[in-house]
């Protein structure tokens, strides 16, 4: 594995009014909407499909490596395009909706908290903390109250991450592109209780940041992102050391990664090139540099793009109990794949129009039997969420 350049120091942080930073401020209330969820049952598979959304606005699910659940699995996060839109919840008892906003304003690049029922946002240059308290309605609308508290105060830059919190829940980190230090990036730890913020590594601009930036799973030192230069970065936080656990060659594809279990990324990848790339779901262990293949793609010389896009795939993720990977293609189908034995099992199929529309960013539910994906498949984008059958669950101990 090649180390790269790297550097440990503290941050120059912005200073927050001592009334907001790191202490609750007062309670209020989240703005309610009746539920829009349809269901459906897929025909081929026999997998029962959600659509949290059937608004003519374009809604769509976090991406797949930010936590889209409330830690009590009682609301589902999303964005959305509609007026009284943005960061929105789905309230699973009731399927009612509900908007997540504070009192100074919008927020965005938000996760789930691991541990209890907050979601981590960025309001400007604010990580915040919501702490999220759902009440459902007995003989009326549920009601939904929230209280944030400022964690910290970063320094900002050209662009910056989706907020991500490592597995223990004791830190946030996010990478943000510095333009006035040369064109390098930065990655920041965010220490959640005291608001300490760090700078991680320098990633020099001639490495090249791509960012998402996500911890490990099951490992809390280490966590990874995306470069130009090597798409797959890791950083153990106890030294800021970047090592690269595979090393692509000229031209190849490496795509998507997302952290598994044993210290394994899965992701995507093949080497014709585009664009009629072939593209496996693979995993490697970050420590030996050893891969296998758990998802074949295809490819063959007489394929077209939109032929052979059929049988590769573009985004994985790999299920917390470490019983499953799931993966998406240009087509919107979702496949999920038995970790022992590689089997596929295709769950549903055409969410989405090969050439236009979001992609699917299939990814997991806390207890690893449900994933959640963009669907074009009632003419606009809605988030739907596809339970894994109960028999495959089964027949995959």
């Amino acid at each position: 594995m090649r180390s790269l350049l790297f550097f440990v120091g503290l941050c120059v942080a912005l200073t927050a009014t001592a009334a907001s930073q790191g202490s609750f401020g007062p309670e209020y209330a989240l703005e309610v909407f009746p539920a829009e969820h349809q269901t459906r049952t897929d025909p081929g598979s026999g997998a029962a499909l959600l659509f949290l959304t059937s608004n003519p606005a374009r809604d769509t699910n976090f991406y797949f490596h930010e936590r889209s659940w409330m830690a009590d699995n009682s609301a589902i996060f999303f964005y959305s395009d509609r007026e009284r839109g943005g960061l929105m919840g789905y309230i699973v008892e009731t399927g009612e909706l509900f908007r997540v906003d504070t009192p100074e304003g919008g927020v965005g690049a938000a996760t789930a908290a691991v541990n209890r029922n907050s979601i981590f946002v960025m309001r400007g240059l604010d990580a915040v903390e919501i702490a999220i308290t759902i009440t459902p309605g007995q003989n009326g609308p549920s009601t939904v109250a929230a209280k944030a508290r400022v964690i910290a105060t970063v320094m900002g830059g050209e662009g910056m991450t989706s907020l991500n919190e490592s597995c223990e829940g004791k830190y946030l980190a996010l990478g943000v592109r510095q333009p006035k230090d040369g064109g390098d990036s930065v990655i920041l730890l965010v220490e959640e209780q005291s608001g300490v913020v760090t700078n991680l590594c320098r990633i020099p601009m001639a490495d090249g940041f791509a960012y998402h930036v996500q911890w490990s799973h099951t490992n809390p030192n280490l966590l990874s992102f995306a470069g130009y230069k090597h798409r797959l970065n890791v950083v153990d936080i106890r030294t800021g050391a970047i090592s690269n656990p595979y090393i692509e060659l000229p031209g190849e594809l490496v795509t998507h990664e997302h952290w598994w279990v044993n210290d394994q990324i899965v992701f995507c990848g093949g080497l014709h090139p585009k664009p009629t790339e072939d593209a496996h779901v693979k995993v490697v262990d970050v420590h030996t540099g050893l891969v296998r293949i758990i998802g074949a793609g295809a490819w063959w010389p007489e394929g077209t793009p939109e032929q052979v896009s059929r049988y590769n795939y573009w985004h994985c993720a790999g299920s917390d109990d470490g019983r499953w990977v799931v993966a998406d293609n240009w087509h919107g189908d979702i496949t999920v794949f038995e970790a022992k034995t590689t089997r596929p099992h295709i769950v549903t199929s055409g969410h989405r129009t090969y050439g236009s529309g979001d992609h699917p960013h299939v990814g997991w539910d806390r207890l690893s039997k449900q994933v959640i994906f963009a669907s074009h498949m009632q003419g606009n984008a809605d988030v739907c969420v596809a339970t894994i059958p109960e028999a495959w669950q089964n027949a995959n101990p």
